[in-house]
């Protein structure tokens, strides 16, 4: 059993601890979050799907999933119809005509009824979420945010409230963050509700990207998100907490530049935030080719290939013991437990790795490491079809230049 593993056993206060926080949506998220992740400073929970084995060994942050309401009436998710059933003026702040002129009364019953179930079902939490609705292009979901921000303000107070509260900074779409015009409407935002509801923090993640697609334009995409950061940062507290994330890699970068205090990760899957409410399906199982920092669908191909790519990788790297490693439980990583385990022990020490360098220089060691992983994927032949982009060193490189 690994070391990480076996710590487990140990007191938390033992454990240094890491500067990344599992999202955690299901009982089996929470086993391997606990399993391989002890040493997260914290561990955030669904209030909808809290863990019925909920125990002393990691610090919650819970989230009450108001953002779900984009996914008003629940046609393909029964559990978040019947969770929101529990709050009667759930209907109401899902209609954009309530969002055009809010009632505050009702807003206020709302997150009185949300945050006092999160409080009575989970007295131990840390952190709790403020309740946001999530960013659109224009401004007709401006009041009704700082309504629920100004609810959650008062709602501390009545309960004495001595955890932190978090504010959710949800994008849908990069028109968003692209520009600085459209960015500096939603920072204004973002600051007014985090000061109306006095919290302590916030949580940004763009919910329309996936990091790992290796789209063209993700270059742009990724120093909007950058830019995004940085110009939050300029208008908030200096002790305000910071999270980003959950992505694959950009969320890494963000940390490593010391614009997010702490990385929003997967439990070896969800490497994209989906705004909660609706059915996902689940694919085939993806590994992860770790000398490239990317992951891959599982297939026969894909063997053939890695064995290919074994030939020009020099031998007694640490790349040809990664590759090597993959071919040797090949079969095993079929099954999508086993794959998922490959990719969590993957990610746990990838980031442990660029945690061991100076906050000063861990931008540059992931910048060195995405160089690498270049380079490597550079003398590589394409990916086996139909996944993309087949092309080896391509994700590495869009990564790589947003380092520094």
């Amino acid at each position: 059993m690994r070391a990480l593993e076996e710590a487990m056993r140990l007191d938390r206060n033992q454990l240094i601890m890491s500067d990344y926080i599992p999202f955690v949506y299901s009982p089996r998220d929470w086993a391997v979050a606990r399993s391989l992740y002890p040493d997260s400073v914290f561990c955030r929970i669904a209030l909808q799907s809290v863990p019925s084995n909920l125990s002393p060994d990691l610090k919650l942050w819970v989230d009450t999933g108001a953002d779900a309401l984009d996914n008003w009436p629940f046609a393909n998710n029964s559990e978040y119809g019947a969770y929101f059933q529990q709050f009667p003026e759930a209907r109401q702040l899902a209609d954009s005509a309530f969002h055009a002129r809010p009632d505050k009364q009702v807003a206020a019953r709302f997150v009185n009824a949300l945050l006092n179930k999160a409080y009575e079902q989970v007295p131990r939490m840390e952190w709790l979420s403020i309740p946001q609705l999530s960013y659109v292009d224009g401004t007709e979901r401006n009041k009704v945010n700082r309504s629920l921000a100004e609810a959650t303000f008062d709602w501390r107070a009545q309960r004495k409230f001595k955890g932190k509260l978090i504010l959710p900074i949800i994008f849908t779409n990069q028109r968003q963050l692209n520009n600085k015009t459209q960015r500096n409407g939603k920072v204004a935002l973002a600051v007014s509700c985090l000061t109306a509801s006095g919290g302590d923090g916030v949580w940004v993640v763009d919910s329309s990207l996936n990091d790992q697609a290796g789209t063209g334009n993700f270059e742009k995409r990724f120093q909007g998100i950058v830019k995004l950061h940085e110009e939050l940062n300029a208008k908030l507290r200096g002790q305000t907490i910071t999270v980003a994330g959950p992505y694959w890699a950009l969320n890494l970068i963000l940390w490593a530049r010391g614009l997010a205090q702490f990385a929003a990760i997967g439990v070896g899957k969800g490497f994209r935030y989906y705004i909660p409410g609706d059915r996902l399906q689940e694919g085939n199982p993806r590994i992860a080719l770790s000398p490239l920092r990317r992951q891959r669908t599982w297939s026969r191909e894909l063997r053939e290939w890695i064995e290919n790519a074994l030939l020009k990788t020099p031998k007694g790297s640490a790349a040809y013991t990664e590759f090597s490693s993959i071919v040797r439980n090949f079969q095993i990583l079929n099954d999508r437990e086993q794959a998922r385990m490959q990719v969590a022990r993957f990610y746990r020490d990838w980031f442990k790795r660029i945690e061991e360098s100076s906050p000063e220089s861990r931008a540059l060691a992931l910048y060195q490491d995405f160089s690498s992983a270049y380079v490597l994927g550079k003398s590589l032949k394409d990916l086996p079809p139909p996944e993309t982009p087949r092309n080896a060193s391509r994700i590495a490189k869009q990564f790589m230049v947003s380092c520094l």
